[in-house]
């Protein structure tokens, strides 16, 4: 029977942490390896059982946390950026005002999650964020995009489905088919974002900010577009504007793209 990918990552990383042979880490543990790293030597954190462990305002960059398990951990206002946690357990974690600039996250579920004000610029993600808060999150040249070229096993894209996006910045970032229904967008800044064959059903993005984004091929059906300014926003493919809500009270509209 044919798994997919993203799911048996899913399962891989699971497998990992229960097979993980080293005891359970506590805060000031981990503080003393992360005091040891170097960049040649960094702090070991590798398949360790970090569950609910509070490790906020840690400075994680010469760490390695590959298939760590951070289910429920508080790394609130830690700096993780331009780490690889592929393969990392992370669902309900609290990331809030973290840093996780040009930080790898590939198959992995973070479903329940808080990324509220976390620095999220130039990150890579291919996964699971479902009904988590990243209100006022800096996604800005974000790749969360379908890599198209790299899908030998089905198509893997990132999930956000009724996520929480109110006041995020997305700009110059590229959510190429993304999983966005009912998700809220309301007040954010999509200026030039790449959402193309996303699906947006049931998404708000009443205030919000779409100038230049591309919304070619998307599933619009029942949309908020209420005060939304749709300066230069492209819409191709969508053939009944009437699926779309709130347009009349949308900013710029005489100048979206809908051909």
């Amino acid at each position: 029977m044919k798994i997919h990918f993203y799911w048996l990552g899913m399962m891989l990383a699971t497998i990992f942490c229960v097979s993980a042979s080293a005891a359970d880490l506590n805060r000031i543990e981990v503080e003393k390896r992360l005091a040891k790293a170097d960049k040649t030597h960094p702090a070991n954190l590798r398949r360790k059982d970090l569950k609910g462990l509070d490790l906020s305002g840690l400075d994680f960059k010469l760490a390695d946390l590959w298939g760590a398990d951070l289910r429920r951990a508080n790394l609130s206002n830690s700096d993780l950026s331009g780490l690889n946690l592929d393969l990392t357990v992370m669902s309900k974690i609290n990331l809030s005002g973290a840093n996780l600039s040009n930080t790898s996250i590939f198959g992995v579920h973070l479903g329940g999650s808080d990324l509220s004000h976390a620095n999220l610029v130039g990150s890579r993600f291919i996964a699971n964020l479902d009904r988590s808060n990243l209100s006022h999150a800096d996604l800005s040249h974000a790749n969360w995009g379908v890599d198209m070229q790299n899908q030998p096993m089905g198509l893997m894209r990132v999930s956000l489905n009724n996520v929480n996006l109110s006041g995020a910045n997305l700009s110059d970032a590229n959510l190429n088919r993304a999983l966005l229904r009912h998700a809220n967008l309301s007040g954010a800044i999509l200026k030039n974002t790449v959402l193309y064959g996303a699906d947006l059903a049931d998404a708000d993005f009443s205030n919000a900010d779409l100038t230049g984004a591309d919304l070619s091929d998307c599933i619009l059906e029942s949309a908020n577009f209420s005060g939304a300014d749709l300066a230069g926003t492209t819409f191709k493919g969508v053939k009944d504007k009437s699926v779309l809500r709130g347009l009349a009270s949308s900013k710029n509209l005489e100048s979206a793209i809908f051909k």
